[in-house]
């Protein structure tokens, strides 16, 4: 099966890329409310399922014995560009647990913007782990090592007691067992499990209803919720769409980018999860479709507030290095039907 075409790209009159992908959106019991393309195929939701990945942290009750807040909550399914915040919330979070930048598993990258990695060179200073976008989740995953009592070291691999109960997390919500035919490792050294769009957005439609969930899970997803929108800083940064999303639509929506052209959005007030997965893994094509499909499900108009940045998330401008306008990128007819 061809996915449909759901984004273009344009230059003067002419189309000049196109992104094919797949969509869907379902509800808590399940339902499919909208489905375009090859909803069934399995792909890795790498940084997407980091809200899943972060339960384990509250329900150990590692986030209240350590006195975190909504920062360190958000910071801990974060994909975050390691401005100087999110760096000194990182550290703060290993050093409550005794611990430091050296337990981290995930490898060194620089941080996401300019600025701060001149900030690094200026100072004679080479990007660490705690630079890396995932420090806040292994921050996480290191703070519930220790208050479960497990040796920190191997908490990346599969067959450490953190790791199962992350894994466990994860084929739960989505109802996808996660067994070795379907894992990989993710950029930051963890299991990550292929998943299809519509059991990825099942999972984000039960984490904010509470479908199927005991009460001590639907706690622990509310409160991951609620964290994002009071500090939708932390999950991405200055000009990420993730944190433009969600300082617009305040917690009406918690939204999660993954590698590769994956996206997810959890809707409180309509009790959907959404997914979807681009074929070519082109980010610019995710958040447009992203955007496009949060403007319609929420019936957002130009009088509401947060319109005019989602309608900037979901059709930006192509420029010339000079600044001029030449083209746009565009979300095709194959999403008419999402209207929540």
């Amino acid at each position: 099966m061809e996915n449909p075409v759901l984004v273009e790209v344009t230059r003067g009159p002419i189309v000049e890329s196109f992104h094919r992908g797949s969509v869907a959106i379902v509800d808590g019991d399940g339902r499919l409310v909208f489905g375009a393309g090859d909803i069934e195929r399995p792909s890795f939701p790498r940084s997407a399922v980091k809200p899943f990945q972060a339960l384990s942290f509250l329900e150990s009750g590692a986030a209240d014995r350590f006195g975190f807040g909504d920062a360190e909550i958000a910071l801990s399914m974060a994909s975050h560009s390691a401005e100087p915040r999110h760096v000194e919330t990182a550290r703060a979070m290993l050093a409550a647990a005794g611990l430091d930048e050296g337990c981290l598993a995930c490898g060194p990258h620089w941080p996401g913007r300019h600025d701060d990695q001149g900030e690094l060179h200026r100072r004679g200073e080479k990007p660490g782990r705690i630079h890396n976008n995932c420090s806040g989740k292994h921050a996480g995953f290191l703070c519930t090592c220790v208050v479960m009592g497990a040796d920190p070291r191997g908490y990346e691999k599969a067959e450490h007691p953190v790791m199962r109960e992350v894994i466990a997390a994860g084929a739960s919500m989505t109802g996808t067992p996660h067994a070795t035919d379907i894992c990989g490792t993710d950029g930051c050294s963890i299991p990550t499990f292929a998943v299809s769009p519509r059991a990825l957005a099942h999972g984000f439609a039960r984490f904010v209803t509470g479908v199927g969930l005991t009460a001590t899970r639907a706690r622990a997803a509310e409160r991951l919720r609620l964290a994002a929108a009071a500090e939708p800083f932390m999950i991405a940064g200055t000009g990420r769409f993730c944190t433009r999303a969600m300082t617009a639509l305040g917690n009406r929506v918690l939204v999660k980018t993954g590698a590769e052209g994956v996206f997810i959005a959890a809707i409180k007030e309509l009790g959907l999860g959404v997914a979807l997965k681009i074929d070519d893994g082109a980010t610019r094509a995710s958040e447009a479709v992203m955007a496009r499909i949060l403007i319609d499900l929420l019936k957002l108009t130009p009088d509401d507030a947060g319109y005019a940045e989602m309608q900037d998330l979901a059709n930006p401008p192509v420029k010339t290095w000079a600044g001029d306008k030449v083209g746009e990128i565009r979300v095709t007819e194959a999403l008419d039907g999402v209207t929540g």
